[in-house]
């Protein structure tokens, strides 16, 4: 039987250059997250990524009973509360319905008294063609700028594009890239979604992906997805299995090789979201941009694991700080 990978925090190190680098994104994330409110003609600011909330659910999530026991000990109880957001990866939230089918599905799972035990922010392609954290900090400087309208960063983007091109090019991602095409106008709830970095079970590394059960593929033609969630929910039920693999060794299964599959690691079934219909929360409110589903809040046994996961744990907090600052002031304005 193989024996698990542990976990090692020499997986999140940065390097100086790349502090650096991070300095200079998380200003951008600032200044991107402060002019939101004009960007995307709202009057409260908004995330610098996955900005247009299609929807926000209350459901559960059911333990796997015939779960092994060296993961089952790290969930005390067969059932546990949780939020979900549905949204768009789009960073400008545009009234126009036909957009890049790139979405989020980020969860929540929360204990008896309300307190996050781990966020899971997940979305529906499984690889990233970014390995490089200064490649990828460059890269989302660059777009934070540019949608600022600084012309002066047009070129730097297209450098950066430029760049990350070759990690692009393997059967993996070219494989994912057809697969996408192809379920582009897929219902939004029928898509599987998946977290690109891994992530800590206690001392176990894994991946994880959500696969819905019996959601139809098409759902209701030419109106949004925000509608087409309200209608599904008002007669039907959502089911998803939670899948992980486990990290048993860094050539089959890389870390920080994000543009690849892991390999000979086969699905666990962790268990099964489930929202009940009607389940569907208000989207509209600000306190729901204020929603923070930042992995690194999570419990230290369940945090991600990973060099660009380590860059995304500053993104959150510079993005989260900065609508709150905004959108107390234009509360009351």
């Amino acid at each position: 039987m193989l024996n698990p990978l542990k976990y090692n925090r020499n997986f999140d190190k940065l390097s100086y250059d790349e502090k650096i680098l991070l300095d200079e994104a998380k200003q951008s994330i600032a200044d991107f997250v402060e002019s939101s409110p004009e960007i995307s003609d709202l009057n409260f600011a908004t995330r610098n990524a996955h900005a247009k909330t299609h929807s926000v659910l209350h459901g559960v999530l059911e333990i796997n009973p015939d779960l092994c026991p060296d993961i089952k000990y790290l969930f005390d109880k067969d059932q546990f509360d949780i939020i979900a957001r549905v949204s768009n990866a789009n960073m400008k939230i545009s009234k126009k319905q036909k957009q890049i089918p790139a979405y989020g599905f980020a969860f929540k799972i929360k204990d008896d008294a309300g307190r996050t035990i781990a966020n899971y922010p997940l979305v529906n392609f499984p690889l990233f063609p970014v390995n490089s954290p200064s490649v990828s900090l460059k890269l989302f400087t660059n777009i934070n700028r540019f949608y600022l309208k600084k012309i002066r960063t047009f070129f730097p983007l297209l450098t950066s594009l430029y760049k990350i091109l070759p990690s692009c090019f393997n059967g993996d991602f070219i494989s994912e890239v057809f697969k996408f095409i192809k379920k582009r106008n897929n219902f939004i709830l029928s898509h599987e979604f998946y977290s690109v970095g891994a992530y800590r079970l206690d001392e176990k590394i894994v991946k994880i992906k959500i696969v819905p059960l019996n959601v139809p593929t098409k759902f209701i033609k030419k109106v949004s997805n925000r509608k087409k969630i309200r209608t599904y929910f008002k007669d039907l039920d959502y089911t998803a299995d939670v899948f992980i693999q486990i990290c048993y060794d860094l050539k089959n299964q890389p870390v920080n090789k994000l543009n690849v599959h892991w390999k000979n690691s086969t699905d666990i079934l962790l268990g099964q979201i489930k929202f009940e219909k009607n389940s569907v929360l208000n989207p509209n409110i600000c306190e729901q941009e204020l929603l923070s589903f930042n992995p690194f809040e999570s419990a230290a046994i369940f945090q991600p694991v990973g060099k660009i996961q380590k860059l995304r744990d500053e993104a959150y907090k510079v993005s989260l700080q900065t609508r709150k600052k905004i959108n107390k002031l234009l509360k009351y304005r």
